[in-house]
């Protein structure tokens, strides 16, 4: 038999190999969903489009090997994989290993580290495992993401892990859409709102009216009148056309995850959606978070936390006995939910939780800080009631800033008066909710940064768009107009964002870590992802040790095509 079917025969009769053998393979391939893992040093992956019926409605997905989700890649650290990717479709696509430090001709973005891969070809990707933890892959071609092109990355360490479980589950948050990508993002050029069912009616302003008083609710319309914006936009595309995912699963079906009395169990959680952020939680249950985008962090319990796009979150639960669990994870906006049950009895289904408050934006969300102290660390009225922070970060660091190109115009309608580093605000719809809810201020990294080099200088970027043209930039220039960033291999480079849009974006730079500062720099915090929320600001240290032309932009699909650069180093 050819390794190639060995290996995809291997997949669909065997235990998943990061399971625990407590039960048989017929109860761990059902607990999955059926959802295939390989593993090994060498793996094939068949692109392709596949008919599929999530909705009631047929469609055609981009999968892989058949599948959506893509199928689970298990690597070891230290280990040369090799992957063979062969493209059946009638465009060019290409997989880019999202999180992975390897070298720059196998990062997998057309146009800067390769030319893809063409129809009917096969290419081959080679690197040496030099890390461990949770990620995963999709294509940087086109809209393919949307579409279903993606899969999760699990690798094993060379040596023990700082903590125990029983056993493991990989949850892969997605957004699935039967209308077509290009579809959606040209709705949303027409009409920006077009999915934001949402918006300020009569009977909101009677309602303000009443909790407010007239004076304050009409200045409070007047406000966001005059900037053209709206309190409301939180997700660009919503539950009216996306249904959420976990590991392929709607929530009609449910993803279930079993464990027997006793266990402790670790779940790996990916947001591998194209536009939607989630809150995350499993009600009965506190979730102990050990590691941030595969890197292990000082465990920190918590009910709730949020996951930005291509963000990944270990977190481990000990479940009691005879209860089914909800895993619990609502879009940012409430338009809809993703839903797994955490089991002893695969039969039983979870029962959904309702989904919080539609979420406002406030003052603070804007940037707009008014007159409001934000130094003494009060809370204070912003907006339409809403309430501030308790404790607004401060960092504040001085090195040489290099400056770079900025435009105003059509293409900017915001500028962000007053923002502030808000590591500790867990942002928009989180705020106050009664549950304990992550936030970056709580992450720490697990081992000492102390003598991380300190930056050499520091870059400022703007993220920057207009909403009612849905145009996203960085310094109000698309990446059309841009001309690369230039870093200098050997420096060390203090990046610092400041969001002047009502979005939250999150930035991911290939090819090298972001150690993000959270209030301490010796334990700065090492992401590949970082969220920069409305009106805010956030800074973080790269290391520049890969050379080569790299990739860096928000991973919210439909925003890239804008808000992207090019990372020369040289």
């Amino acid at each position: 038999m050819k390794r190639r079917n060995f290996l995809k025969g291997l997949a669909t009769t065997s235990l998943l190999p990061f399971l625990t053998p407590t039960i048989n393979a017929e109860e761990s391939l059902q607990s999955y969903n059926s959802k295939k893992v390989l593993s090994g040093n060498e793996f094939f992956l068949d692109i392709d489009y596949l008919p599929v019926n999530i909705t009631g409605e047929s469609a055609v997905a981009t999968a892989i090997n058949s599948q959506l989700s893509g199928p689970v890649l298990v690597w070891q650290e230290g280990e040369t994989v090799t992957i063979h990717v062969t493209n059946h479709m009638k465009k060019t696509t290409s997989i880019h290993w999202h999180g992975i430090v390897l070298p720059n001709a196998m990062d997998g973005v057309p146009g800067l580290t390769y030319n893809g891969i063409a129809p009917g070809e096969t290419f081959i990707y080679q690197f040496k495992v030099q890390q461990y933890g949770t990620f995963w892959y999709h294509s940087h071609s086109g809209f393919q993401e949307q579409s279903g092109l993606y899969g999760a990355i699990v690798i094993k360490p060379k040596d023990k892990e700082p903590f125990e479980y029983d056993r493991e589950y990989v949850l892969q948050l997605s957004d699935w859409s039967d209308e077509k990508p290009e579809t959606i993002y040209k709705k949303l050029k027409q009409k920006s709102d077009y999915y934001n069912f949402s918006e300020r009616t009569v009977g909101n302003f009677i309602d303000e009216v009443k909790q407010n008083g007239l004076s304050t609710a009409i200045s409070d319309r007047k406000m966001w009148n005059e900037m053209r914006m709206s309190d409301r936009d939180i997700s660009d595309v919503t539950g009216y056309t996306y249904t959420y995912l976990m590991s392929g699963i709607p929530p009609s079906k449910q993803f279930k995850a079993l464990f027997k009395k006793g266990e402790k169990i670790r779940l790996r959680f990916i947001n591998s959606s194209a536009m939607t952020f989630f809150d995350i939680r499993i009600p009965g249950l506190k979730m102990k978070v050990v590691a941030a985008d595969g890197n292990y962090v000082q465990p920190v319990d918590v009910d709730e936390f949020r996951m930005g796009v291509a963000e990944t979150y270990d977190v481990i639960v000990e479940p009691e006995d005879d209860v089914t669990y909800a895993i619990f994870a609502q879009s940012i906006d409430r338009s809809g939910y993703a839903l797994g049950a955490l089991t002893q009895d695969i039969s039983k289904d979870a029962k959904a939780p309702q989904m919080d408050p539609k979420p406002i934006l406030t003052h603070v969300d804007m940037g707009m800080a008014m007159d409001m102290d934000m130094s003494k660390g009060h809370k204070m009225k912003c907006g339409a009631g809403m309430m501030m922070p308790k404790k607004p970060t401060k960092i504040d660091h001085k090195y040489p800033i290099t400056e770079l190109p900025r435009k105003e115009g059509v293409g900017v309608d915001m500028v962000s008066r007053s923002p502030q580093y808000r590591l500790d605000d867990p942002g928009v719809g989180l705020r106050d909710n009664g549950r304990k809810v992550l936030t970056y201020a709580d992450l720490k990294n697990l081992y000492s940064t102390e003598h991380y080099r300190k930056p050499d200088r520091e870059i400022i970027f703007h993220l920057t768009g207009n909403m009612e043209r849905y145009i996203w930039s960085i310094n109000g220039i698309t990446y059309a107009n841009a001309k690369p960033i230039i870093f200098h291999y050997g420096e060390c480079v203090r990046i610092t964002f400041i969001n002047d849009t009502m979005m939250n974006h999150p930035m991911h730079l290939h090819g090298m870590w972001s150690d993000l500062e959270t209030g301490d720099e010796n334990h700065l915090v090492r992401k590949h992802t970082v969220i920069v929320q409305p009106g805010a600001k956030i800074s973080y240290w790269v290391n520049v040790d890969a050379m080569g032309r790299w990739a860096y932009h928000c991973h919210m699909l439909y925003h890239m095509v804008g808000m992207f650069r090019e990372v020369k180093v040289i």
